[in-house]
């Protein structure tokens, strides 16, 4: 079909988050979607080797990266977003209220060298917005509830939807981030299940569901519909917001959500490096009980 592009999944298990390569079949040009990092916390050490496969496969398919975009400022991986822009020239966009969340964690991390006003991407994207793939086209939602910066692309059949919605057997995104909100994380799932019943829908992020022996990452708008645990139809708004929050209040913090944090509303940039050549991250420490902490 003219309108279907053609996708190619890189799963980190590591992370359990999914990039994404797009390409339009008919003139090569390509998109990368949330692309992730290596690291491992535990030794501060930073890696390509994920980001260079998803290279390698745009070579092989001899394909050219127009557009590197991020769902949301991810908390539970850092973004390889400059790496894939120092090594091809494609600019990286986000939904325009990275800078609402630029301006929450701005104070938390003392960031100085943070804009505020999202400069740190190259392209800053509106609900309707619609950019370019060859003869594709990528129109990008706003989707918040996670995040107040949150954004699905639509191109052509396959919808990317970020952290709102996950397989059918494991449900939705958590929304007791700041600026989240399970009320506005439910309707903007509604406006994507109003999408026709046949559009595909790609996730960032499998855990497999209890039961469940395999990762998995496409559903359809029909098989939500039908299916999710948390928001099939019939569940109303005041349902979920009442299951999101409760289950919400057992969820522990992401493991790298304060390195992730920090270094997303940045595009994925690390900080600048010491007088010693290298680049810290910061780990705000508070002294009280767990309760008094939370």
């Amino acid at each position: 079909m003219a309108d279907t592009p053609d996708i190619q999944a890189f799963f980190d298990e590591a992370t359990h988050t999914v990039t994404y390569l797009v390409a339009d079949p008919a003139t090569g040009q390509a998109a990368v979607i949330d692309p992730v990092l290596d690291y491992d916390h535990a030794s501060g050490r930073a890696g390509t080797a994920g980001a260079d496969r998803v290279l390698a496969a745009l070579g092989a398919r001899g394909a050219t990266l127009a557009w590197v975009l991020e769902t949301h400022a991810h908390a539970d991986h850092l973004s390889a977003a400059p790496h894939l822009r120092r090594r091809t020239g494609a600019p990286v966009a986000i939904g325009e209220h990275i800078r609402d969340v630029q301006a929450i964690f701005r104070p938390v991390f003392d960031l100085d060298d943070v804009s505020g006003d999202g400069s740190e991407f190259q392209r800053l994207l509106r609900d309707g917005d619609v950019l370019p793939l060859g003869r594709l086209r990528i129109e990008v939602l706003h989707t918040p509830g996670h995040t107040p910066a949150c954004v699905s692309y639509r191109i052509g059949d396959a919808v990317f939807v970020g952290d709102t919605l996950f397989m059918p057997d494991y449900g939705t995104a958590r929304a007791d981030f700041p600026g989240g909100d399970a009320r506005t994380l439910y309707r903007s799932i509604r406006r994507l299940l109003a999408l026709p019943p046949a559009t595909r829908l790609f996730m960032c992020h499998d855990y497999k569901a209890p039961g469940r022996d395999a990762y998995a990452w496409e559903s359809s708008v029909a098989a939500e519909r039908a299916a999710n645990v948390h928001v099939r139809d019939g569940v109303d708004e005041d349902a979920f917001v009442a299951l999101r929050e409760r289950r919400d209040a057992t969820l522990a913090a992401p493991a790298l959500l304060l390195p992730s944090v920090q270094v997303n509303i940045r595009a994925g940039r690390l900080p600048r490096p010491a007088a010693n050549g290298v680049p810290y991250l910061k780990i705000p420490v508070r002294f009280g009980t767990t309760a008094e902490a939370a």
